[in-house]
């Protein structure tokens, strides 16, 4: 471990299996990237019977002394740290829970991985395609329990709901449709920063770990770097995912699509001094993907101008959640209603099989038995749930500004995806005065894709967005 730290190399261990505690050891767990999301899992393990939280690591110092504080003040030691490779040298550390930016999860996971550590990794489990398939494969070759924050896989709702779809009795699955329409934290706009010299009490170095060398701004640094692609997969990557892997869970033997589309734009608040309806941030704020898994189809609808009253002085609700459209009718919220039909039926009875407890619960559980059969969201159905999210926004990226009055053909394949269409267009032009149809929006290619392989067909370009080009010495590894 200390030539790793010197020279950035991955962690070779001798054998791929630690240590396992006994029934009466305590599991220890570190956790990486405690400013947000962080927090959660820290209470999550530090009030978990048989674990203890026995480390903190974070880039920035302040974050680091607010989390401590906690354990200072009741007399409890807890290791602190900066760089996640010393974390990762402390043999005493059982387990990490990663919950950093969307670019450090996967090399965070792998390094974890060859130090002998097991994981819980927040979503998506990687920036990109190819980082999500080396997570598998380094869980894989190591041996180690690799748990993904997909919590709707501990959910015994959502597996019966998921049950009854895959069933027969509704007929086959036509369309498994998510939303992921939030409001705040910048989804309305996050306006413009100035660069500037880093914070003393902020390692931005290590921060951007992976991601090219540029400039510090305050739009990155604690939350907004989930609209740049640099850091963050926009909103079908943040709390898009969590629907995303509930769609694709409803398709049955499904793993990633033959097919995928995208489209959208950026239009936010306007603010003086700019040109209208734009901001910093890269990634869209409505975008509407559609994936075919071979005959059924996958709709994902993002709005992220909700839950506040527009120029039209109404208010668009939010909306996060998943609807399955089958031969005999539809499932939503829970319910079953008829095709025709707006009452609701419940659902039939169906047997189901989780492993136990919450998502963290269920981590720790298979940690001790060592049974990866035992978690529900295992790395193996982490990675093409955010590898679909990849897919949508490569075919995005790869788009050109189309005339709004332009109609792909891919919006009359169901009427839940013209529905969704039609429900962006009217939105953005009610919240902020955006005309779609008077003006242009984001319409990316209809990418063929090889579920098998792991790469488009016939399209070297969009290949090249299955992958990035790393930082030394933060780099994924070819070999894991």
């Amino acid at each position: 471990m200390k030539s790793s730290l010197a020279t950035g190399a991955g962690f070779v261990l001798a054998s791929p299996f630690s240590r396992v505690r006994g029934a009466n050891e305590a599991i220890r767990v570190g956790v990486v990237g405690i400013n947000g999301r962080g927090s959660a899992h820290i209470s999550a393990f530090d009030g978990m019977e048989g674990t203890c939280v026995s480390g903190l690591c974070d880039v920035d110092k302040k974050v680091i002394e607010r989390r401590g504080k906690v354990f200072k003040d009741r007399n409890q030691h807890v290791d602190t740290y900066i760089d996640i490779r010393e974390l990762l040298d402390n043999k005493d550390i059982d387990a990490i829970s990663i919950a950093t930016t969307n670019h450090w999860h996967s090399l965070a996971t792998i390094w974890a991985c060859q130090a002998g550590k097991d994981v819980y990794v927040e979503k998506p489990c990687s920036h990109n395609v190819f980082e999500g398939r080396q997570c598998v494969k380094a869980a894989e070759k190591y041996g180690r329990i690799v748990q993904h924050g997909t919590g709707s896989r501990s959910s015994s709702s959502w597996a019966r709901q998921i049950a009854a779809v895959q069933s027969g009795k509704y007929g086959k699955l036509l369309v498994s449709k998510a939303a992921a329409s939030k409001n705040g934290r910048g989804r309305w706009s996050i306006g413009f920063k100035e660069h500037k010299e880093p914070p003393k009490n902020l390692d931005f170095n290590i921060w951007l770990g992976p991601a090219p060398k540029q400039p510090y701004h305050e739009n990155i640094v604690h939350y907004n770097w989930h609209w740049f692609w640099d850091f963050g997969n926009g909103e079908i990557g943040n709390q898009g995912v969590h629907q995303m892997d509930i769609a694709r869970w409803a398709i049955k033997d499904s793993v990633l699509p033959v097919s995928a589309i995208s489209m959208g734009g950026r239009w936010v608040e306007s603010m003086p001094g700019h040109p209208p309806f734009t901001d910093q941030a890269q990634t869209p704020n409505c975008q509407l993907t559609v994936m075919d898994f071979g005959g059924p189809l996958l709709v994902f609808e993002v709005l992220g101008l909700v839950d506040r009253a527009g120029l039209d002085g109404k208010k668009y609700p939010k909306n996060v959640g998943n609807e399955f459209y089958l031969e005999e009718g539809a499932i939503k919220g829970g319910k079953f209603y008829p095709r025709g039909s707006d009452k609701a039926e419940p659902l039939v009875e169906v047997d189901f099989e989780m492993g136990p407890g919450d998502n963290f619960e269920n981590f720790i559980h298979c940690v001790r038995s060592r049974n990866r059969g035992d978690l529900n969201a295992d790395i193996t159905e982490a990675h093409p749930s955010s590898a679909c999210c990849h897919l949508g926004n490569i075919s995005y990226r790869m788009g050109e500004q189309v005339s709004g009055a332009t109609r792909p053909d891919v919006l009359d394949r169901h009427e839940e995806i013209a529905k969704s269409w039609e429900k962006i267009q009217q939105t953005v032009k009610g919240t902020i005065g955006y005309d779609v149809a008077r003006n242009t929006y984001q319409l990316g290619p209809m990418l063929k894709f090889n579920p098998g392989k792991e790469k488009f067909v016939g399209n070297p370009e969009a290949d090249k967005l299955l992958t990035r080009p790393y930082r030394a010495p933060f780099v994924v590894p070819e070999n894991v």
